[in-house]
């Protein structure tokens, strides 16, 4: 008997749930040709194939492939187990040395066609990125907002980069920027709002890192340009940490921001703002 484990993962909340279900039954119709017996079966959902070091799923498929309680591994493609080369190339290492193949819709993975198909995969992720950053250099370069909380503003219905003021927080600006011109700090502006009871753009409370933000990056209410009515994008870009397959922000250079040149919002620093309309 040839014991299987089933491993399906899908990327993001935008998908259907039941794409993991899906290519689970996709892998028990392979099991059942092949006559491998389904032993065991892992998932990971709405997690990106970038990285498997923050899988839990595909953790506890490692783990009990170390305790060899399966024979094989059976996945809709390669690209579900991963989209990184170096990961890709460190599990079926991995995997070899302990007499486990892997198998896909396709038949049993090779080095050769492995390695293949895990650059493809990477070279997708490469491609969507580049893609990406084309579309949302367009919004911009149309006077359109990005994308992103924007405290203050709020999204206009049916009209996608558009916003309009939020006179309710509107008012929290102005009264930020206010007590910073008479002289109170980041920590002190941010202790009065936290007694007064203002809910915060995210979290429970305020704190002056929120209200000060961070210089090379060009975050912080303070030195937000989108309050003066000027739009700008791709102040940092996100660099996976391969230890940990998170995304951390690096500050890109200033000849790589894009500002907006076409059309600004109005100003939420005077009290004679209006919503945009």
């Amino acid at each position: 008997m040839i014991r299987a484990a089933i491993y399906a993962r899908f990327s993001s909340d935008r998908q259907n749930d039941r794409s993991v279900d899906d290519q689970i039954a996709s892998c028990r119709e392979l099991c059942a040709r092949e006559g491998f017996t389904v032993v065991l079966t892992f998932c990971d959902r709405e997690i990106s194939g970038a990285s498997t070091v923050n899988r839990p799923g595909f953790q506890d498929l490692m783990r009990a492939a170390e305790a060899r309680r399966f024979d094989v591994i059976i996945a809709e493609d390669v690209d579900r187990i991963s989209r990184d080369q170096g990961d890709w190339h460190t599990a079926r290492k991995r995997l070899d040395f302990l007499g486990i193949a892997i198998h896909t819709a396709s038949g049993k993975v090779g080095k050769l066609d492995g390695a293949l198909r895990a650059l493809m995969g990477e070279m997708f992720l490469e491609n969507r990125v580049v893609h990406t950053r084309r579309g949302l250099e367009s919004v911009i370069g149309d006077g359109r907002h990005a994308g992103g909380r924007a405290y203050g503003y709020r999204a206009i219905a049916g009209k996608p980069g558009e916003l309009e003021i939020d006179q309710a927080e509107a008012e929290i600006v102005r009264r930020i920027f206010c007590e910073f011109v008479e002289g109170k700090t980041p920590r002190e502006i941010a202790a009065g709002l936290n007694a007064d009871g203002v809910r915060p753009p995210r979290g429970n409370n305020w704190n002056a890192s929120t209200i000060n933000g961070n210089a090379a990056r060009g975050h912080g209410m303070l030195i937000n340009e989108l309050y003066a009515g000027r739009i700008v994008w791709n102040k940092v870009r996100m660099i996976k940490d391969p230890a940990t397959g998170r995304r951390v922000p690096r500050p890109n250079r200033k000849t790589n921001i894009v500002a907006s040149t076409r059309r600004t919002w109005r100003s939420l620093r005077t009290r004679r703002s209006r919503p945009h309309r």
